[in-house]
C-alpha cells in the first residue's frame, strides 16, 4: 500500500499525538523539582502576552482551514458543472436527426459511465484512461463537420463549448485529487501552536493545577480542530468525499 497517498491522516495522527505529548512533556518539565528554580525565574508573563502568539496561531489555522475548504467547493463544483453540461449536451441533441441524437446521447452516457468507474481511482490519485479517451471521444464527435451541419452553427458551437466544459470538469477534479499536504505550512502552524502553549503555561507558573488545565484545554481545542482540517484535506477520500451523484443522474434522466 502506498502511505503517500493517505499523507493527510498521517499528519492527523501526527498532530493529534503531538500535541498530547508535547502538552504532557511541557506540563512534566515545567513541574519538575529539578528545574523548579530556572521555572520560578520566569514568572511574571502577564496575561494579555498569550493573546500575541494566539492569534497568530488562530489565523494561521484559519488560513489552511479556509484552503481546504475552498477546495471541497471547488471540486464540487467541477463535478457538478461537468454533469450539467453532460445534461445540456443531450438536450441539444434533440435538434439533430434521430440517428445522430442517438450517436450524441450514447457518448454522453458512455463518458458518464467511464466517470463513475474513474470515481473510486480519485481517493487513490489516479485516473482512468477510459474516461479520458471518452471525453475526447465526445468533443471529437460533437466537433465533426456532419454534427456540426446538422446542428447548426449556433447550437453547433455551443455543444463544442460544453464538450470542453466537460474536460475542464473532469481535469479540475483530477488536479484536486492530487492534492498533498503542505509540510512547510504544517510545520509553522505547529511551531506557532507549541509557543502558544508555551506561552499559556508561562503565565500560570506559580499555580500547577491551574497551568495543567489551561494546557490541557488548549491541547483538547488545538489538536481535534487540526486533525479535522487535515483529513478533510482531499475532496476524494472520506470522511466528506464528493459524491458521484451528479454524474450518476445524467444517466439516470433517460432511464
Amino acid at each position: 500500500m502506498n502511505w503517500l497517498v493517505y499523507d493527510y491522516y498521517l499528519y492527523a495522527a501526527a498532530a493529534l499525538l503531538g500535541t498530547f505529548l508535547a502538552a504532557g512533556g511541557l506540563v512534566w518539565l515545567l513541574g519538575s523539582p529539578r528545574w523548579a528554580a530556572q521555572v520560578a525565574s520566569v514568572a511574571g508573563v502577564v496575561p494579555p502576552f498569550i493573546n500575541v502568539l494566539g492569534v497568530l496561531f488562530g489565523l494561521t489555522l484559519a488560513f489552511l482551514a479556509n484552503d481546504t475548504w475552498n477546495a471541497h467547493d471547488r471540486a464540487l463544483a467541477a463535478v457538478n458543472r461537468e454533469a450539467d453540461s453532460l445534461r445540456a449536451i443531450a438536450v441539444f441533441a434533440g435538434h439533430l436527426p434521430a440517428d445522430d441524437a442517438a450517436w450524441v446521447r450514447g457518448a454522453v452516457d458512455a463518458y458518464a459511465r467511464a466517470a463513475l468507474a474513474e470515481w473510486p481511482l480519485l481517493s487513490q490519485r489516479e485516473s482512468s484512461l477510459d474516461a479520458s479517451a471518452r471525453a475526447d471521444g465526445l468533443l471529437a464527435l460533437l466537433s465533426e463537420p456532419r454534427m456540426l451541419a446538422a446542428s447548426g452553427p449556433a447550437i453547433g458551437s455551443r455543444e463544442i463549448a460544453l464538450a470542453i466544459a466537460v474536460r475542464d470538469g473532469r481535469e479540475t477534479r483530477l488536479a484536486l485529487s492530487q492534492t498533498h499536504v503542505n509540510p512547510l505550512k504544517w510545520v509553522g502552524m505547529a511551531v506557532l501552536g507549541f509557543l502558544t502553549m508555551i506561552s499559556v503555561a508561562v503565565v500560570h507558573i506559580g499555580a500547577p493545577r491551574a497551568m495543567r488545565v489551561a494546557v490541557a484545554l488548549f491541547a483538547l481545542a488545538s489538536a481535534p480542530t487540526a486533525v479535522i482540517v487535515l483529513i478533510h484535506g482531499n475532496p476524494f477520500q472520506p470522511p466528506a468525499a464528493v459524491s458521484p451523484k451528479p454524474l450518476l443522474a445524467v444517466l439516470g434522466d433517460r432511464r
